[in-house]
C-alpha cells in the first residue's frame, strides 16, 4: 500500500475502545459532517495501517490511498466528486482508492480464471472495509462514493495508469445520527446445504 498525504491537520481521536460488535452497529454512511472539525496525519496513518491487515490475493497488497488533507487538493477533489460534494463539504479528509492492476488474481502476468482484475477490485474493497471500520472505531465516518471523475482524480494525484481509481472515500465526522437502514432476510442472501 502506497500512503500519499498532502498538507496536514489537528485532532484529537476517540480515546474508548468499543467492541466489534459496536462497531458494527454504528458504522454507517455518513452524508453530513461537522464543520471546523480536523483529522491528523498521523490518525489517517493509524486507519490506513490497519487496512493493510485486510487479506488479499496471495498477499499482494494492490491497494493505494491518495490522501486529501491539506484544504486545496481537499476542494479539488470535492470538484471531482459529483452529486455527493455538497454531502461531504465539511468532511476534512478525502481519500482517494485504486488497486495496481494484473496484479491479484494473476501469476506471472496472466490471469489465473475469468475474473481477471475483479480479484484486484475485490481486495480494495476488502481493504476499504477495515479501513471504514478502523475509522468508526477511531470515532470518525466515512462515505464510500463511486461518482468521481477518475479520469481528473488520476491527474490531480498523479495516478499511473497502471492502477484502477476505485472510489473517494469521506472522512470526518457526522453531523446528525443516522437512520439505521433495514436489511434484507438473512434467508434471501444466504443458502445452508
Amino acid at each position: 500500500m502506497a500512503l500519499l498525504m498532502t498538507g496536514c491537520a489537528d485532532s484529537p481521536s476517540s480515546s474508548s475502545s468499543p467492541t466489534l460488535d459496536e462497531v458494527f452497529a454504528t458504522r454507517r454512511s455518513i452524508r453530513a459532517y461537522e464543520a471546523g472539525k480536523t483529522i491528523s496525519e498521523a490518525e489517517v496513518r493509524e486507519l490506513l495501517a490497519a487496512s493493510q491487515n485486510a487479506p488479499s490475493w496471495a498477499n499482494v497488497q494492490p491497494s493505494k490511498y491518495y490522501v486529501a488533507i491539506g484544504e486545496e487538493k481537499r476542494k479539488a477533489v470535492l470538484d471531482l466528486i459529483g452529486g455527493n460534494k455538497d454531502r461531504v463539504a465539511n468532511a476534512p479528509v478525502l481519500i482517494v482508492c485504486s488497486f495496481e492492476k494484473s496484479k491479484s488474481g494473476f501469476s506471472r502476468g496472466t490471469p489465473v480464471d475469468a475474473t481477471g482484475d475483479l480479484w484486484g477490485a475485490y481486495d480494495n474493497g476488502l481493504a476499504n472495509a477495515y479501513l471504514v471500520l478502523k475509522a468508526r472505531a477511531m470515532g470518525f465516518d466515512t462515505l464510500i462514493m463511486g461518482m468521481r471523475n477518475a479520469d481528473e482524480l488520476r491527474q490531480l494525484f498523479a495516478i499511473p495508469e497502471s492502477e484502477a481509481v476505485m472510489a473517494v472515500i469521506a472522512l470526518g465526522y457526522r453531523a446528525q445520527e443516522p437512520r439505521t437502514p433495514s436489511h434484507r432476510p438473512l434467508d434471501e442472501v444466504v443458502k445452508f446445504y
